[in-house]
């Protein structure tokens, strides 16, 4: 895997985000850090061969196993990125404040490479807010193959908590919200 294109698109010279690199061993982290950029999503990052594999999810994740939320394949961002909460400056790249939302671990249902390369993506999550059995189904659009959904599976902790709560929730990290995070930070818009 490579972080070319997430270097490309950043100046480190003006963004405090890590630059980071492409680690040789993996792990299991799991990241989502809420980003209100141009527009408000949910970016959802697993750790794969030595690099957090991103996606932009518009309306966030649902404990709801009919909902199926739309997650854009993003590039992929460095292992030092599942430590970011922030401003990234206007004018930057992804410009706007970020949370970090939910952290922990995944475990992978299957060969993750299979799944992945394959577009369905089974893993159980261990997060402070998501757990349980998700999945990842990518769909060809006009061919793009960089949209994909995510799923909450039907299990124990499926339709656990409000989406609304859910969604609204304060910081893993720090316990800030979004607007209390951005007024922390004022002179890094």
């Amino acid at each position: 895997m490579s972080l070319n294109e997430y270097h490309k698109k950043r100046s480190f010279s003006e963004t405090p985000e890590p630059k980071g690199k492409s680690h040789k061993a993996s792990g299991s982290t799991y990241i989502i850090q809420k980003h209100a950029a141009s527009h408000l999503h949910y970016d959802f990052r697993l750790e794969l061969d030595g690099v957090l594999k991103s996606w932009a999810v518009p309306k966030g994740p649902s404990f709801n196993p009919h909902e199926k939320h739309l997650a854009v394949e993003v590039e992929d961002h460095p292992i030092e990125y599942a430590h970011f909460e922030g401003i990234i400056p206007e004018g930057q790249y992804g410009g706007g404040t970020v949370m970090l939302w939910d952290e922990g671990t995944w475990e992978p249902i299957k060969d993750p490479h299979d799944g992945y390369k394959k577009g369905l993506l089974k893993f159980r999550l261990h997060g402070k807010k998501l757990k349980g059995l998700w999945s990842l189904v990518r769909f060809n659009q006009a061919g793009k193959r960089n949209n994909w959904l995510l799923v909450k599976m039907d299990d124990e902790h499926a339709n656990s908590m409000s989406d609304e709560a859910l969604l609204n929730s304060n910081s893993v990290k720090t316990g800030l919200s979004l607007d209390e995070i951005s007024q922390k930070n004022p002179s890094r818009k």
